[in-house]
Protein backbone atom coordinates (compact mmCIF):
# COMPACT_ATOMS: atom_id res chain seq x y z
CA UNK A 1 0.00 0.00 0.00
CA UNK A 2 1.27 3.45 -0.95
CA UNK A 3 -0.43 6.12 1.15
CA UNK A 4 0.01 9.77 0.11
CA UNK A 5 -1.44 12.22 2.64
CA UNK A 6 -1.71 15.99 2.06
CA UNK A 7 1.63 16.09 0.25
CA UNK A 8 3.17 19.45 -0.62
CA UNK A 9 6.30 19.62 -2.79
CA UNK A 10 8.29 22.83 -3.08
CA UNK A 11 11.52 23.87 -4.74
CA UNK A 12 13.64 26.38 -2.85
CA UNK A 13 13.04 27.78 0.61
CA UNK A 14 11.43 30.71 2.32
CA UNK A 15 10.01 33.52 0.23
CA UNK A 16 11.60 32.08 -2.91
CA UNK A 17 9.97 28.68 -2.55
CA UNK A 18 8.02 27.55 -5.62
CA UNK A 19 5.19 25.14 -4.91
CA UNK A 20 4.82 22.29 -7.41
CA UNK A 21 2.35 20.04 -5.56
CA UNK A 22 -0.31 21.41 -3.24
CA UNK A 23 -1.89 19.00 -0.75
CA UNK A 24 -2.32 15.82 -2.80
CA UNK A 25 -3.80 12.74 -1.11
CA UNK A 26 -4.00 9.38 -2.91
CA UNK A 27 -3.77 5.69 -2.06
CA UNK A 28 -2.51 2.81 -4.21
CA UNK A 29 -3.12 -0.72 -2.94
CA UNK A 30 -0.73 -3.61 -3.54
CA UNK A 31 -1.26 -4.79 -7.09
CA UNK A 32 -3.25 -1.72 -8.13
CA UNK A 33 -2.42 0.62 -11.02
CA UNK A 34 -2.81 4.40 -10.90
CA UNK A 35 -2.14 6.82 -13.76
CA UNK A 36 -1.45 10.52 -13.21
CA UNK A 37 -2.42 12.94 -15.98
CA UNK A 38 -2.53 16.71 -16.14
CA UNK A 39 -1.23 19.78 -17.99
CA UNK A 40 2.47 20.01 -18.85
CA UNK A 41 4.49 21.30 -15.93
CA UNK A 42 1.67 20.81 -13.43
CA UNK A 43 3.78 18.85 -10.92
CA UNK A 44 3.16 15.20 -11.93
CA UNK A 45 6.83 14.29 -11.99
CA UNK A 46 7.52 16.16 -8.76
CA UNK A 47 4.83 14.09 -7.05
CA UNK A 48 6.31 10.89 -8.47
CA UNK A 49 9.81 11.80 -7.26
CA UNK A 50 8.40 12.44 -3.79
CA UNK A 51 6.73 9.01 -3.82
CA UNK A 52 10.04 7.42 -4.89
CA UNK A 53 11.89 9.05 -1.99
CA UNK A 54 14.10 11.20 -4.21
CA UNK A 55 12.36 14.45 -3.25
CA UNK A 56 11.24 15.00 0.36
CA UNK A 57 7.82 16.64 0.70
CA UNK A 58 7.68 20.04 2.39
CA UNK A 59 4.46 18.98 4.10
CA UNK A 60 2.38 15.82 4.42
CA UNK A 61 3.50 12.20 4.48
CA UNK A 62 4.12 9.24 2.18
CA UNK A 63 4.19 5.69 3.50
CA UNK A 64 4.90 2.33 1.86
CA UNK A 65 3.30 -0.62 3.63
CA UNK A 66 2.91 1.53 6.72
CA UNK A 67 6.55 2.68 6.82
CA UNK A 68 7.45 6.31 6.05
CA UNK A 69 9.29 6.93 2.79
CA UNK A 70 12.38 8.88 3.84
CA UNK A 71 14.57 8.13 0.83
CA UNK A 72 14.93 5.74 -2.12
CA UNK A 73 13.82 2.20 -1.26
CA UNK A 74 14.78 -1.15 -2.73
CA UNK A 75 11.11 -2.15 -2.90
CA UNK A 76 10.36 0.77 -5.23
CA UNK A 77 11.60 0.87 -8.84
CA UNK A 78 11.64 4.11 -10.82
CA UNK A 79 11.68 4.21 -14.64
CA UNK A 80 12.32 7.59 -16.28
CA UNK A 81 11.86 8.89 -19.84
CA UNK A 82 15.44 8.02 -20.68
CA UNK A 83 16.20 4.34 -20.13
CA UNK A 84 19.38 5.47 -18.34
CA UNK A 85 21.53 2.64 -19.67
CA UNK A 86 25.29 2.75 -19.15
CA UNK A 87 26.74 2.79 -22.69
CA UNK A 88 29.89 0.86 -21.72
CA UNK A 89 27.90 -2.05 -20.27
CA UNK A 90 26.06 -4.81 -22.11
CA UNK A 91 22.34 -5.53 -21.90
CA UNK A 92 23.07 -8.21 -19.31
CA UNK A 93 25.29 -5.92 -17.24
CA UNK A 94 22.77 -3.06 -17.34
CA UNK A 95 19.90 -5.33 -16.31
CA UNK A 96 22.04 -6.82 -13.54
CA UNK A 97 23.25 -3.46 -12.22
CA UNK A 98 20.57 -2.86 -9.59
CA UNK A 99 21.18 -6.32 -8.12
CA UNK A 100 24.89 -5.67 -7.73
CA UNK A 101 24.29 -2.28 -6.14
CA UNK A 102 21.79 -3.84 -3.75
CA UNK A 103 24.26 -6.48 -2.62
CA UNK A 104 21.77 -9.36 -2.56
CA UNK A 105 19.95 -11.39 -5.16
CA UNK A 106 16.19 -11.91 -4.90
CA UNK A 107 14.46 -14.93 -6.37
CA UNK A 108 13.67 -13.02 -9.57
CA UNK A 109 17.07 -12.65 -11.23
CA UNK A 110 18.07 -10.45 -14.13
CA UNK A 111 18.38 -13.54 -16.33
CA UNK A 112 14.81 -14.61 -15.58
CA UNK A 113 13.54 -11.14 -16.41
CA UNK A 114 15.55 -10.87 -19.63
CA UNK A 115 14.16 -14.24 -20.69
CA UNK A 116 10.62 -13.15 -19.81
CA UNK A 117 11.01 -10.04 -21.96
CA UNK A 118 12.68 -11.77 -24.90
CA UNK A 119 16.02 -10.04 -24.41
CA UNK A 120 18.31 -13.03 -23.83
CA UNK A 121 19.32 -13.20 -27.54
CA UNK A 122 20.76 -9.65 -27.25
CA UNK A 123 22.22 -9.96 -23.74
CA UNK A 124 25.79 -9.30 -25.00
CA UNK A 125 24.94 -6.24 -27.09
CA UNK A 126 25.69 -2.66 -26.02
CA UNK A 127 23.05 0.11 -25.90
CA UNK A 128 24.35 1.70 -29.12
CA UNK A 129 23.40 -1.52 -30.93
CA UNK A 130 19.78 -1.45 -29.74
CA UNK A 131 16.66 0.21 -31.07
CA UNK A 132 15.03 2.84 -28.85
CA UNK A 133 12.20 0.47 -27.99
CA UNK A 134 14.63 -2.27 -27.00
CA UNK A 135 16.55 0.17 -24.77
CA UNK A 136 13.32 0.92 -22.90
CA UNK A 137 12.74 -2.82 -22.45
CA UNK A 138 16.20 -3.20 -20.93
CA UNK A 139 15.39 -0.36 -18.54
CA UNK A 140 12.20 -2.18 -17.54
CA UNK A 141 14.15 -5.41 -17.07
CA UNK A 142 16.60 -3.66 -14.77
CA UNK A 143 13.75 -2.30 -12.68
CA UNK A 144 11.98 -5.67 -12.50
CA UNK A 145 15.13 -7.60 -11.56
CA UNK A 146 14.83 -6.49 -7.93
CA UNK A 147 11.24 -7.85 -7.68
CA UNK A 148 9.86 -4.45 -6.59
CA UNK A 149 6.64 -4.01 -4.65
CA UNK A 150 5.97 -0.80 -6.54
CA UNK A 151 6.86 0.40 -10.04
CA UNK A 152 6.91 4.16 -10.67
CA UNK A 153 7.14 5.35 -14.27
CA UNK A 154 7.64 8.90 -15.52
CA UNK A 155 6.69 9.15 -19.20
CA UNK A 156 8.61 5.93 -19.94
CA UNK A 157 7.43 5.74 -23.56
CA UNK A 158 7.84 9.38 -24.57
CA UNK A 159 9.24 9.92 -28.09
CA UNK A 160 8.56 6.35 -29.27
CA UNK A 161 6.59 5.75 -32.45
CA UNK A 162 2.96 4.70 -32.04
CA UNK A 163 3.38 0.98 -32.79
CA UNK A 164 6.45 0.57 -30.57
CA UNK A 165 4.65 2.44 -27.80
CA UNK A 166 1.64 0.12 -28.02
CA UNK A 167 3.85 -2.98 -27.96
CA UNK A 168 5.59 -1.82 -24.80
CA UNK A 169 2.28 -0.81 -23.23
CA UNK A 170 1.15 -4.39 -23.89
CA UNK A 171 4.37 -5.59 -22.25
CA UNK A 172 3.75 -3.41 -19.19
CA UNK A 173 0.24 -4.84 -18.92
CA UNK A 174 1.42 -8.44 -19.15
CA UNK A 175 4.10 -7.80 -16.52
CA UNK A 176 1.64 -6.07 -14.20
CA UNK A 177 -0.88 -8.90 -14.58
CA UNK A 178 1.83 -11.48 -13.85
CA UNK A 179 3.75 -9.81 -11.01
CA UNK A 180 1.02 -7.61 -9.49
CA UNK A 181 3.29 -4.85 -8.26
CA UNK A 182 1.70 -1.50 -7.49
CA UNK A 183 2.02 0.71 -10.57
CA UNK A 184 2.03 4.50 -10.71
CA UNK A 185 2.37 5.96 -14.20
CA UNK A 186 2.89 9.62 -15.10
CA UNK A 187 1.86 10.27 -18.69
CA UNK A 188 0.65 12.98 -21.06
CA UNK A 189 -0.97 10.32 -23.24
CA UNK A 190 -4.61 9.89 -22.17
CA UNK A 191 -4.96 6.67 -24.17
CA UNK A 192 -1.95 5.25 -22.35
CA UNK A 193 -3.49 6.29 -19.03
CA UNK A 194 -6.79 4.63 -19.97
CA UNK A 195 -5.05 1.44 -21.11
CA UNK A 196 -2.89 0.97 -17.99
CA UNK A 197 -4.61 2.77 -15.11
CA UNK A 198 -7.32 1.11 -13.00
CA UNK A 199 -7.77 4.58 -11.59
CA UNK A 200 -6.64 7.81 -13.23
CA UNK A 201 -5.99 10.92 -11.15
CA UNK A 202 -6.50 14.12 -13.13
CA UNK A 203 -4.30 16.88 -11.74
CA UNK A 204 -4.83 20.63 -11.95
CA UNK A 205 -2.51 23.31 -13.28
CA UNK A 206 0.60 23.92 -11.15
CA UNK A 207 0.70 23.62 -8.21
CA UNK A 208 -0.92 20.24 -8.65
CA UNK A 209 -4.07 19.28 -6.80
CA UNK A 210 -6.33 16.32 -7.55
CA UNK A 211 -9.26 17.56 -9.64
CA UNK A 212 -10.91 14.16 -9.91
CA UNK A 213 -10.16 10.43 -9.95
CA UNK A 214 -11.62 8.47 -12.87
CA UNK A 215 -12.44 4.82 -12.17
CA UNK A 216 -11.43 2.47 -14.98
CA UNK A 217 -12.22 -1.05 -13.70
CA UNK A 218 -12.18 -2.88 -17.06
CA UNK A 219 -8.38 -2.48 -17.38
CA UNK A 220 -6.38 -5.70 -17.63
CA UNK A 221 -6.93 -7.23 -21.06
CA UNK A 222 -4.74 -6.72 -24.11
CA UNK A 223 -7.91 -6.17 -26.16
CA UNK A 224 -9.11 -3.32 -23.95
CA UNK A 225 -8.31 -0.70 -26.60
CA UNK A 226 -11.09 -2.24 -28.72
CA UNK A 227 -13.76 -2.08 -26.02
CA UNK A 228 -16.34 0.62 -25.54
CA UNK A 229 -15.23 1.13 -21.92
CA UNK A 230 -11.79 2.23 -23.11
CA UNK A 231 -13.24 4.84 -25.44
CA UNK A 232 -15.60 6.10 -22.76
CA UNK A 233 -12.68 6.53 -20.36
CA UNK A 234 -10.60 8.37 -22.97
CA UNK A 235 -13.53 10.71 -23.67
CA UNK A 236 -14.06 11.34 -19.96
CA UNK A 237 -10.37 12.12 -19.42
CA UNK A 238 -10.34 14.51 -22.36
CA UNK A 239 -13.39 16.27 -20.94
CA UNK A 240 -11.84 16.56 -17.48
CA UNK A 241 -8.57 17.93 -18.84
CA UNK A 242 -10.40 20.56 -20.90
CA UNK A 243 -12.29 21.95 -17.89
Amino acid sequence: MIDIRDVVVEYGRGLRAVRAVNGVSLQVARGESLALVGPSGCGKSSLLYAISGLLPPAEGSITLNGEPVLGPQREVALILQNAGLLPWKTVWQNANLSLKLGGEYPETTAENVLDEMGLLPVRDRYPVELSEGMKRRVGIARALSTAPHAMLMDEPLASLDALTKERIQDLFLRLWNRHRFSLILVTHDIEEAAFLGQRIAVLSECPATVKTVVENPEVGGLDYRLRSGFHRTVAQLRSELEK
